[in-house]
């Protein structure tokens, strides 16, 4: 059976991306008309693209991996497109923050042990628990993000390769309550949840059930209004949760929005793969703004607290508008450059690490993100 590439999910992968910038670029401005203080506040529904991307994610990897599985280099392949996927733009990025940025803008450098937290994705770990009274440095506070889909990636590999199909949705079920579970001790002994590994495993999880939905039943034998109404009974409760609390001194909801947000992403997802290719939603998804955009998403999501930052400091205009112009296009600008000056070349080496079945894969690897 061939793994079906659905472009559309470029859209909602460009989507994603662009909610996290809209959220990071409104976070910075100061609110004195009516009209950024309602802007403002729809914008911290932004930060829940980070969750969409997870969710996105966990679909994607686990359906790559289940049609994958009876490769004969099932891990040395998974492991290495991962690799030269995320490790190149990612380290590159921390040798600009840790020695470049510092060195030319007197910014203040980061100590080695600082480092090393990142350089084995452990930043999550030290902020949560205030490792040496924690401090995250200039243009890394978004990083939080690839540690928890890194560590997912570690072992997620070797639960779709032991379990059975049949077993598989237990699994998934526990990994799911599993998070639930530690957010509640961690939230009755004072500590933060948002920004924990385990405790955002949830989202990868419930994505990793779109995957076996799509292997059981295939998204084409499915009623897209069945996702719909799940996306109308959830959408309204996440959206009011998110934009009117913060869900700080509330442990009920630190424990239980992170869920609810997921499982919207999940109906949203389904819907959207449930529909014809020929509906207007899909053809903007697949338009070519967002796939462009969802091509260089991971640029977009790596590079844009830094452009932000700079922008803000060397280019302010005073002006909303133009600021938006001059951020969100200069975050275009330095991620398309990454992508097709540097990323583009590790991607190419892929091809070298095909599973077997490849040739009956008919996703584009230029688009691939996941």
């Amino acid at each position: 059976m061939a793994i079906k590439y659905y472009k559309n999910l470029d859209g909602v992968r460009a989507i994603a991306a662009l909610m996290v910038m809209f959220f990071h670029f409104f976070n910075g401005v100061i609110a004195d008309t009516k009209f950024l203080q309602i802007i403002s506040k729809i914008s911290i529904f932004g930060q829940t693209g980070v969750s969409l991307f997870f969710v996105l994610s966990g679909f994607l990897i686990t359906r790559i991996l289940l049609y994958s599985k009876e490769d004969k280099h099932y891990f040395r392949n998974f492991y290495l497109r991962r690799s030269l996927r995320i490790f190149p733009l990612y380290y590159m990025y921390l040798f600009i923050c840790f020695f470049i940025v510092p060195y030319l803008f007197s910014t203040g450098g980061s100590s080695i042990k600082q480092q090393l937290y990142y350089y084995f994705y452990l930043q999550n770990f030290a902020s949560t628990f205030d490792w040496s009274g924690w401090i995250t440095p200039l243009g890394l506070g978004h990083f939080w993000s690839l540690a928890v889909e890194e560590h997912f990636y570690l072992f997620w590999p070797f639960v779709i390769y032991f379990v059975s199909e049949k077993n598989l949705k237990k699994v998934i079920i526990s990994v799911i309550f599993t998070a639930f579970l530690l957010r509640v001790i961690m939230v009755n002994e004072g500590l933060n949840v948002f920004y924990f590994i385990f405790t955002r495993f949830d989202s990868l999880a419930i994505g990793a059930l779109l995957a076996l939905i799509e292997i059981r039943y295939s998204f084409k034998t499915i009623k897209s209004y069945k996702f719909l109404v799940l996306v109308a009974v959830l959408l309204v409760p996440t959206i009011f949760i998110w934009i009117n609390f913060t869900g700080e001194g509330n442990n009920i909801l630190q424990v239980c929005k992170y869920l609810l947000l997921s499982f919207t992403y999940f109906s949203m997802i389904g819907f959207i793969l449930t529909l014809n290719s020929n509906n207007v939603l899909n053809k903007i998804l697949k338009s070519s703004f967002f796939t462009f955009t969802g091509k260089i998403s991971y640029g977009l999501y790596v590079y844009h607290p830094l452009v932000f930052y700079f922008s803000g400091i060397y280019l302010n205009s005073n002006s909303l508008f133009i600021d938006i112009i001059t951020h969100f296009g200069l975050t275009y600008l330095v991620s398309s450059i990454s992508y097709y000056m540097f990323e583009i070349k590790f991607l190419k080496l892929k091809k070298y690490f095909d599973y077997n079945r490849q040739k009956e894969i008919s996703y584009n690897i230029k688009y691939e993100r996941n």
